[in-house]
C-alpha cells in the first residue's frame, strides 16, 4: 500500500474510534436514567457497554463500526424507554398541579 493510502487508513480509523468514545459517553451519561428505566433499560446500558469493551466482537477492533451500531441502538433504545416514562410520569391536562413534586411516586 501507498502512503497516501495509510493515511486514509489512520484517519478513517481515528474518525471511528472518535465516534465510539463519544458514544460510549452518552451512554454512560443516561446511567444516572437506569433507576427508573427497568431492568430492560439496565440489560441495554450494561449489554452495550460490554459489547463495545469486550475484545469479541463482529468485525476486528481497529474497525469501530459494529461497536458504535450497538451504542447508537442502545441510546435510541434508552431514549425511547425514557421517553415512554416522563409520558407516563407526566400529568394529565386539566388534572391540579402536586404541591409538592418530590414526593411525587417514581414507578
Amino acid at each position: 500500500m501507498s502512503r497516501e493510502a495509510w493515511v486514509v487508513v489512520g484517519v478513517v480509523a481515528v474518525a471511528t474510534l472518535v465516534g465510539a468514545v463519544v458514544l460510549a459517553v452518552r451512554v454512560i451519561r443516561t446511567r444516572r436514567l437506569l433507576g427508573t428505566l427497568g431492568v430492560n433499560g439496565k440489560v441495554a446500558f450494561y449489554g452495550a457497554l460490554l459489547y463495545t469493551v469486550l475484545p469479541i466482537d463482529l468485525l476486528p477492533d481497529p474497525i469501530y463500526l459494529d461497536d458504535m451500531a450497538v451504542l447508537t441502538g442502545a441510546l435510541l433504545y434508552l431514549g425511547r424507554l425514557v421517553r415512554q416514562h416522563r409520558a407516563a410520569s407526566a400529568p394529565l391536562p386539566g388534572a391540579p398541579a402536586d404541591p409538592d413534586p418530590a414526593r411525587r411516586r417514581v414507578p
